[in-house]
């Protein structure tokens, strides 16, 4: 929930920039880019709200299928935010890959421990007999 709130909020961020760049810039693209701009934040929204419900759901069942599912996107959200840092078009854009990717690390770390519990419950350390 806590990837999905401050990544709405940092896309909100970037696609306000990116409006307000154009158009200072290039009055003729001012709406066009408005456009596209709510058109990707609602579509990144959305990934962000699945990948919530699939930790939700890993979290919840104790699923070792979700915690794979889950590990996998955001994976795929890692790789997204690496390339994305490899092309930045300005600070806020760097910052947010950042963050992207030290999230995803973050859940993937606990979705790879909700994994190896196998459904048991996830602790700091292995209790002695």
């Amino acid at each position: 929930m806590i990837q999905f709130i401050v990544l709405s909020l940092l896309g909100v961020a970037n696609g306000l920039n990116s409006v307000v760049t154009t158009c200072r810039n290039d009055h003729g693209d001012c709406v066009s880019n408005l456009i596209v701009s709510l058109i990707f934040f609602l579509l990144t929204a959305g990934w962000f709200a699945f990948v919530w419900l699939v930790g939700f759901t890993a979290q919840e069942r104790r699923s070792r299928r979700m915690a794979q599912l889950l590990i996998a996107v955001e994976l795929l959200i890692a790789l997204v935010a690496l390339f994305n840092a490899r092309h930045h078009t300005d600070i806020l854009g760097l910052g947010t890959s950042i963050i992207d990717f030290g999230f995803a690390a973050w859940v993937i770390s606990l979705a790879w421990r909700l994994m190896q519990s196998d459904g048991g419950r996830v602790v700091a350390r292995k209790r002695r007999s």
